[in-house]
């Protein structure tokens, strides 16, 4: 038996095909059908990936007696989140206004008309964990809506109208003087953890557009402490257990607050995103670390999350064979039996013990087994077991190849293989920077692949699509697409030199300002005004995983002004900014991307121009990348072409640095190059 979700191609929809629940996906059928019958729409709200959302479809949705009551008293409606970001931003509003929290799975219940009057997350077929039973849940709700209709009716309309008023903000007028960020830095410092980096305790999550905000800082102003900060948490989140250490890649996040055990599901948006953070810190520490680590990052994309058409999937799955972490945890008597005499040295390495440090709770009889950390240095080790440290690292090497071959035979974990356009803008950035910055051409090659597939199967009349599967890209692009992708596109540029990327970039905006841009609050709305299956158009300027729209946007607006001199682009910017300075100042750590902004409105106007073919621009590239250049717009082009920093440029291999729009001297060999950079 199949229902309607077959006929989907969300991975996360398609989870639930074979439900007894009646699901429809969101859409004008079941609208219609909740306001003919006159019931409730149940609207649940999950991803492909999420732990607790399998559990809850176990426990509950593949119940015939619970769907039973579902498919009697409700419309149930299914959302992929990630496929309806916008969806989801509304009805999580919702759900934290109701109950102070959110997360996944969520479960809310709408009128005919898609105005919320209750909800929550998980929650266990019957009384369990201080939770109502869903069972009890529903025979409540189907009792209320038949004898408290107007209870329910003006709570609902209540909460739409808060909606409505918290989904937008007033245009406020705020200086843009350095003292904010200093300020900022102060308490970012206060809140961070001294001993085992990040900020905050369990659980804890990487947050990396605040991290790159402290290196944009540290860049501009030389602060110490804010730099600081980034290094040890990148230090210590490599060494952890939410970096894996056999095949690279980052985890969710952590359950405790030292980086031991992580979440272990696997997001596109973290790794591209923390990839470019350790790049970034790569650049300005010289660290071997650094580097190392995003390239295992950058590597395990390509090797397990890149589709044979170039573009990239977007999340592989905590659970294996129905137990959290199965694929990645380990016990001594595995490590015995591949590694033979080196096993002490390696368990001894990688913190893996009788005990272990990990436990599915709900599959107690596979046991403790260990989250692969590095526990012991190599100098610890050399001197433990007195052998050279080059002895160590050969043996480390070899181990883990082998460790990683062995994990290659178990199940692995599923993968969510739909694509994402704003994701894939996050993954175009970070590979097209790495590709510049670290010479890998073949990163680079994976750049421009990518740039052609969006290109080839998103794109459309001067706007892009916001997801794609099995040959089909669907749904209108949201800000977020059009911001995330336009940004890597501009990181393409200044890779390739290719005009028609900052061309199209420019393109983006011009749909970004028309589509989206609201002049009264001075703001980006997350959905264009002709979406029509939602109650309110939001204003997102809070971080979550992924940096916000409207962060997104006020950095793409500078480039804009960078590279085409438009002040209204860099005036809407401004605007962005400054009248959020009071939410940026609450909280510092949720507000990383706008913060971004604000160090790049601050910086000065710094121009590199690199002239001459790929090969004659080569030595020059190759010392710009030397230098972490976070608000350079670089410019490497074979001749003129019509950009306003080209004009009066010629020469081959001949490299312009501009600042404050005064211009040094040509320089025409790496080395003056080089001096040039470090005095700006």
């Amino acid at each position: 038996m199949s229902n309607r979700l077959s006929l989907e191609t969300s991975p996360y929809l398609k989870q639930h095909e074979h439900n007894p629940v009646d699901w429809y996906p969101w859409g004008e059928e079941a609208f219609e059908k909740a306001r003919l019958e006159d019931k409730p729409i149940l609207l649940s709200i999950g991803y492909s990936t999420c732990h607790w959302c399998h559990v809850m479809a176990h426990e509950s949705f593949e119940n015939e007696e619970i769907a039973g009551l579902m498919n009697q008293w409700f419309v149930p409606v299914k959302v992929d989140r990630e496929e309806r970001p916008d969806v989801d931003a509304i009805y999580m509003g919702a759900v934290q206004a109701m109950t102070g929290s959110g997360g996944w799975p969520m479960t809310v219940f709408l009128t005919p008309d898609l105005k919320p009057f209750y909800g929550g997350t998980y929650y266990p077929p019957e009384d369990a964990f201080g939770r109502i039973g869903f069972r009890r849940l529903l025979h409540a709700i189907r009792n209320a809506w038949d004898t408290k209709r107007e209870e329910v009716l003006t709570s609902a309309n209540s909460l739409t109208d808060h909606l409505k008023s918290s989904s937008t903000r007033e245009a406020r007028q705020n200086d843009l003087s350095d003292e904010h960020a200093q300020n900022t830095i102060e308490n970012l410092r206060m809140r961070f953890d001294t001993q085992y980096g990040g900020f905050g305790d369990a659980p804890k999550f990487p947050g990396p557009t605040t991290l790159e905000f402290l290196l944009m800082h540290a860049r501009r102003t030389g602060n110490q402490k804010a730099l600081e900060m980034v290094t040890y948490t990148l230090e210590q989140m490599a060494r952890g257990g939410i970096f894996d250490q056999l095949g690279g890649g980052f985890a969710r996040y952590s359950v405790d607050a030292e980086w031991l055990v992580p979440h272990f599901e696997k997001m596109l948006y973290d790794n591209t995103q923390l990839a470019r953070v350790y790049l970034h810190a790569y650049q300005l520490t010289g660290s071997p670390l650094f580097k190392e680590t995003t390239e295992r990052t950058l590597d395990y994309l390509i090797r397990e999350m890149r589709s044979p058409e170039g573009g990239f999937y977007s999340a592989q799955d905590a659970d294996q064979e129905g137990i959290e972490g199965k694929y990645f945890v380990w016990t001594p008597q595995e490590f015995d039996d591949l590694l033979g005499p080196d096993s002490e040295l390696l368990k001894m390495h990688y913190g893996v013990t009788p005990y272990g440090n990990f436990e599915d709770p709900h599959h107690k009889a596979f046991g403790r087994r260990s989250v692969l950390s590095i526990q012991r240095s190599l100098q610890d080790l050399a001197e433990t077991f007195d052998v050279s440290i080059e002895v160590v690292q050969e043996k480390v090497l070899q181990a883990r190849q082998k460790l990683f071959e062995a994990r290659e035979s178990r199940v692995k974990p599923g993968t969510d293989d739909k694509v994402l356009t704003s994701w894939n803008g996050l993954a175009l950035a970070a590979f097209a920077e790495a590709g510049r910055v670290l010479n890998r051409e073949d990163y680079l090659q994976v750049a421009v692949q990518n740039a052609q597939f969006i290109q080839q199967n998103l794109w459309q009349n001067d706007t892009l699509l916001h997801t794609y599967k099995d040959g089909q890209a669907k749904i209108s692009g949201l800000l977020e697409d059009h911001a995330l992708y336009a940004l890597g596109l501009i990181e393409l540029f200044k890779a390739t030199g290719t005009p028609e990327h900052l061309q199209t970039a420019q393109k983006l905006w011009d749909t970004i300002k028309q589509e989206h841009w609201d002049e009264n609050t001075a703001a980006f709305f997350s959905t264009p005004a002709t979406q029509s299956d939602l109650i309110t158009r939001r204003q997102e300027f809070f971080d979550a995983a992924v940096i916000s729209d409207n962060g997104a946007s006020a950095l793409l607006a500078i480039w804009i002004n960078r590279y085409f001199q438009d002040a209204e682009a860099q005036h809407i910017a401004e605007r962005v900014v400054s009248s959020s300075l009071g939410q940026m100042r609450s909280y510092a750590s949720g507000f990383g991307g706008l913060w971004q902004a604000f160090e790049f409105l601050q910086a000065p106007h710094t121009e590199l121009v690199v002239m001459g073919t790929p090969e004659e621009r080569k030595p020059l590239e190759q010392v710009a990348s030397e230098f972490y250049l976070p608000t350079t717009a670089i410019s490497p082009a074979e001749t003129a072409w019509g950009l306003s920093a080209l004009e009066g440029r010629e020469g081959n291999g001949i490299a312009y640095v501009c600042r404050d729009f005064a211009c040094q001297l040509p320089a025409r060999d790496p080395e003056t190059l080089r001096n040039q950079l470090q005095g700006s």
